[in-house]
């Protein structure tokens, strides 16, 4: 998010970039099963925690998720239309169903809204009801349903796996944030 706060305050996280020494974090939730189930990779291990927290730390798109000192989260946030924003977020499971993605979420739409974009969107899996439930929580509206559109895994032979996936839309004018 070019041009944007290096640091978001919300009443009770930061939202800040990343640096690399956030790898351990990252190993923590991003090595669980049950937080990559819907994301387009494995669990991962240590050296990819380290490769990860580093690329993240020379993008913008990628955001740390901070509760005190931890990072227990990240947003992912990029402009891929003039004023079209994509928004994707992933939070260790000990620190989901707390209204830390909603409030880091609300965090990053508001800052996106102020700098003048129009519309911000979200895909999800169709059985992902965390995440649909939380887009709903903060305004978005589905928009679509897409039939077998992407795909994260291939078969022992090397075909795709193809997946749905559920389009939620919120729009500046909603005004709902």
């Amino acid at each position: 998010m070019k041009g944007t706060e290096k640091t978001i305050k919300t009443q009770r996280l930061i939202i800040r970039k990343f640096v690399p020494s956030d790898w351990r974090d990252l190993l923590e939730y991003l090595s669980d099963p049950r937080v990559v189930k819907y994301e387009p990779y494995e669990p991962i291990n240590k050296q990819q925690s380290i490769e990860i927290a580093k690329s993240h730390s020379e993008s913008d798109q990628f955001w740390a998720v901070c509760l005190k000192n931890k990072v227990i989260g990240n947003i992912y946030l990029e402009e891929v239309l003039e004023g079209s924003w994509e928004i994707g977020f992933v939070f260790h499971s000990d620190y989901q169903h707390q209204g830390y993605g909603y409030e880091a979420s609300l965090g990053m739409i508001n800052q996106v809204f102020n700098q003048g974009a129009h519309r911000v969107f979200a895909e999800c899996h169709p059985e992902n009801q965390a995440s649909w439930k939380l887009l709903e929580k903060l305004g978005f509206k589905k928009e679509g349903h897409l039939r077998k559109n992407i795909f994260f895994n291939r078969t022992e032979e090397g075909k795709p796996i193809w997946q749905d996936t559920l389009v939620y839309g919120l729009l500046k004018e909603d005004g709902v944030l």
